[in-house]
């Protein structure tokens, strides 16, 4: 009997960020997990859809993965693996549609009613996003900003911030589209229920942009599993995309 093939791995980015900010992580998912398909997607306002409104509700932004992947004729059920506002954006969808999705990964997410608005962002990160989203400082001024409040190694970094700079004065993220991106994030609010999707909960103990409690608070209010890097940031698989891979494949061989 041939075995069924697995769920295509859906990625998801956060805030202002798109499918090329993954850099290398894709290839160590694949290195950990040979047999996953995986596909990053684009929120729109970002990436190579920078001309496109960005949805000022997650849930919007739901439904517009949903028709990407059915108009490139991918069919359910999915895996979705997403960081930051993507998480949020995979929460909605499971909530919404959770036959389509087999399993998700949220990787440093924070959700109202069960963190506070201070501990879904830290105030010491406001006034940075504040001024990226208001102002147009110079590329590699803005990525230098952001990899500082993502990555707690941003020094071994640096190497990037060419590259950010350069894909960023290509492709900006509109000011509008920022702002809308902002507001769908802080107005978001998850069900009062548990997913009823499988979910694991990964989490950096060196966040500075969202308090890893937020985490933490989740797994215990939807009995989820969750596991914590000891020295990450926000961006988890920027600062240890093997880790990262590893808990998912250990979390899939558990099950």
């Amino acid at each position: 009997m041939s075995q069924q093939p697995q769920p295509d791995w859906i990625f998801l980015r956060g805030l202002m960020r798109d499918r090329r900010h993954w850099g290398g992580f894709p290839q160590d998912f694949t290195q950990q997990l040979p047999d996953a398909q995986v596909i990053t997607l684009d929120l729109p306002g970002n990436g190579a859809l920078n001309h496109l409104p960005s949805p000022a509700r997650v849930e919007a932004m739901a439904e517009w993965c949903r028709a990407e992947l059915r108009g490139r004729g991918l069919p359910p059920p999915y895996r979705v693996l997403a960081n930051s506002l993507g998480a949020m954006v995979t929460v909605a969808w499971a909530a919404a549609h959770p036959q389509e999705l087999d399993r998700v990964v949220l990787v440093n997410t924070s959700l109202r009613p069960y963190s506070r608005f201070w501990q879904r962002m830290r105030p010491a990160a406001w006034p940075t996003l504040l001024r990226l989203a208001l102002t147009r400082p110079a590329p590699r001024r803005t990525e230098t900003a952001i990899l500082d409040l993502i990555s707690h190694h941003p020094q071994r970094n640096a190497v990037l911030l060419d590259q950010w700079s350069a894909w960023r004065e290509a492709l900006p993220v509109s000011r509008a589209n920022a702002l809308r991106q902002l507001i769908a994030a802080a107005r978001f609010r998850a069900p009062a229920a548990p997913l009823r999707v499988p979910t694991l909960l990964l989490v950096g103990a060196r966040d500075r942009l969202v308090d890893p409690r937020c985490t933490h608070r989740l797994a215990q209010a939807w009995g989820c599993e969750v596991a914590e890097h000891p020295a990450a940031g926000h961006d988890l698989p920027l600062d240890d995309g093997p880790w990262v891979a590893a808990q998912v494949q250990r979390w899939l061989a558990s099950a």
